[in-house]
């Protein structure tokens, strides 16, 4: 009975200082560089994961992931297959280039894994097609990183537009705009400027921006047009194939419109920059990005704020969420469909400008 109580006293003692305990969920991240080192951080934070393998192919980037971990003692690897061999990993964090998360996803669900994949699951409809057909082949969780979806106030705001409070929504209007390139010196990802890795600026990065449209739609879009180009930053770095701007137009069902640009050379201090999507419908329309607000059609209608952020906020709600569901069987924010409605959304309109014509959603040939 005393030793007994002293374990309990020492768990207790262990959680207050925020250790792990033996029965934590066994942890395994393929690419730590600056993605990965963010979702190692965010794993670390939660009292049921315990960081057991990390991987990633440049030794610099695993030694300091490694010393982050210090705490689980983790093993290091650089080919990510003996990572998913171990065991004692149950759930697997991909933050590779985006060309490798399908293959990774898909080899760590027949594995029997757990999978948190970065956005976006797959930069062409044949990768996005292979992780739809496992993970629902698998008995795993699979959680996407649209992380956006865990935003308490966008659930909020998208419950209220739902219920009709500026009517029925007819058109959004949505932009990405950059102040800069990713830097063009080697510091930064060197597999970004390539478009068979990245996917280009569209499908690695503006996959968030369009899967909120498509969450405040409910539906995803049935046609893109649209055109691309690189025009300021034409071979630099040299090489380069990804476009630095873009306009697209998006038609969902009900003829609801999307218009959508993108550049990385918005002057900081020209009005109009960053990022935003306006919400249109009969009764007004809302601001949605960072605090939801709705604006009236009358000249005298005073502002309405939809939603508040949370005090306090929790940065990792969506890794906390992912072992929520590994855990206690809990409804992720975002599951497969919804990471692939994404990713496709993003590759049909960089098909679109990359075509220069209208392409069509059932052209992809993905079955939701």
């Amino acid at each position: 009975m005393n030793r007994r109580i002293f374990l309990l006293g020492s768990a207790a003692a262990a959680a207050a200082a925020g250790q792990t305990s033996s029965h934590a969920v066994g942890t395994g991240i393929i690419g730590v560089g600056n993605r990965g080192a963010y979702l190692l951080e965010g794993v670390l934070a939660q009292p049921n994961a315990k960081v057991v393998a990390l991987c990633d192919v440049k030794p610099d980037r695993l030694d300091k992931a490694a010393t982050a971990a210090a705490r689980d003692n983790p093993s290091t690897y650089v080919d990510w297959r003996k990572l998913l061999d171990r065991r004692d990993v149950d759930a697997v964090f991909i933050a590779s280039p985006p060309d490798l998360h399908s293959q990774m996803a898909v080899a760590a669900l027949q594995a029997g894994k757990n999978v948190y994949c970065e956005k976006p699951i797959g930069i062409t409809p044949e990768q996005v097609r292979a992780i739809v057909e496992a993970a629902r082949k698998s008995n795993k969780v699979f959680v996407p990183g649209q992380q956006m979806r865990s935003f308490k106030q966008y659930v909020e705001a998208i419950r209220k537009i739902r219920e009709g409070v500026i009517g029925e929504v007819a058109m959004l209007k949505a932009q990405r705009h950059a102040s800069a390139d990713l830097p063009h010196d080697g510091t930064s990802a060197d597999w970004y400027f390539d478009v068979k890795r990245s996917g280009g600026y569209l499908i690695e990065q503006s996959v968030h921006n369009l899967d909120l449209c498509n969450w405040i739609i409910g539906s995803h879009p049935v046609r893109a047009c649209g055109f691309g180009a690189i025009m300021l930053h034409r071979n630099d770095p040299p090489g380069r194939t990804i476009f630095d701007c873009g306009t697209l137009s998006y038609e969902y069902p009900g003829g609801i419109e999307l218009s959508f640009t993108q550049n990385v050379f918005h002057p900081p201090h020209l009005p109009g920059g960053g990022q935003y999507i306006y919400v249109y419908g009969a009764k007004g329309a809302v601001d949605f990005i960072g605090t939801p607000t709705m604006y009236g059609p009358a000249e005298d209608s005073s502002p309405v704020v939809l939603a508040e952020k949370p005090q306090p906020d929790d940065p990792h709600a969506h890794i906390a969420a992912f072992y929520d569901s590994v855990i206690n069987g809990a409804k992720p924010p975002a599951d497969v469909t919804i990471g692939a409605t994404a990713a496709l959304t993003a590759i049909l309109g960089h098909q679109a400008m990359t075509r220069r014509q209208v392409v069509e959603w059932t052209g992809m040939g993905v079955e939701l």
